[in-house]
């Protein structure tokens, strides 16, 4: 049977240096749960290090947790990867590692990057600033994601900010993206009349979400056939429904 389930896919933790340091798995988890949400997808910046700590922290509110990364292109874009299995997303992780531009973190102007374990605790901190852009080109992240079985779309492309549009001054035909998210639901009739090649895109709209208030209410929906229930077949189902876009 088909029901709605309430989602935010675009979420930082403690590790991207522009989150809250409260803003650890288990506090996520918490919170969305509070907020009414089903599935909720934790993107850090350029790293999925905290995503196994994520994991633990869903189970525990009963919440779908989804593997991702907000991957910042060498066009200085940002695009979101989500991964239906947690070991891709690592194996990717190390892909990404290799791909970075590592210049220190100041601690005291961009903020800590913190990597916990499951039950918050620090565990380590990444000393290279995450947010700062890959070698990677929009296309050749495309290409290396996909391989990793992710999905792929531009972040809040309704943003000045490293958004795909604001970048380009278009959306672009290649890659093939068969998403685009919003941040503000509110523009899309003015983004659609603006730029003709979004009306053929799926749209998400998740919060990007760096402290705890921002992480989004039960306001947006996927229907997904949920039984016999379990978290693997959710989140099955929810990719092979991206996927389809």
């Amino acid at each position: 049977m088909n029901r709605k389930f309430y989602y935010d896919l675009h979420i930082h933790s403690c590790l991207s240096p522009c989150a809250d340091n409260d803003m650890t798995p288990n506090n996520i988890a918490g919170m969305a749960a509070l907020n009414g949400l089903q599935i909720i997808a934790l993107t850090d910046h350029n790293s999925c290090r905290n995503c196994p700590a994520f994991f633990e922290a869903c189970k525990k509110h009963g919440l779908i947790a989804i593997a991702g990364m907000e991957l910042t292109t060498s066009e200085d874009i940002h695009i979101i990867c989500l991964f239906e299995h947690l070991d891709d997303a690592m194996q990717f992780e190390k892909i990404i590692e290799e791909k970075r531009i590592k210049i220190k973190n100041r601690t005291d102007i961009f903020g800590e990057q913190l990597i916990v374990d499951s039950e918050d605790n620090i565990i380590g901190v990444d000393e290279f600033l995450l947010p700062n852009a890959t070698t990677l080109t929009i296309e050749a992240a495309y290409k290396i994601a996909t391989q990793y079985g992710a999905v792929i779309y531009p972040a809040h492309v309704d943003r000045q900010a490293n958004g795909i549009i604001s970048t380009l001054g278009t959306f672009p035909d290649n890659p093939p993206f068969g998403y685009a998210e919003f941040n503000q639901k509110s523009l899309l009739d003015d983004y659609h009349f603006r730029y003709p090649n979004l009306n053929n895109k799926k749209i998400l709209t998740s919060s990007d979400a760096h402290h705890l208030w921002d992480i989004n209410e039960a306001n947006n929906s996927i229907m997904i056939d949920d039984k016999p229930y379990s978290s693997n077949l959710i989140r099955k189902r929810l990719f092979e429904y991206l996927r389809l876009g």
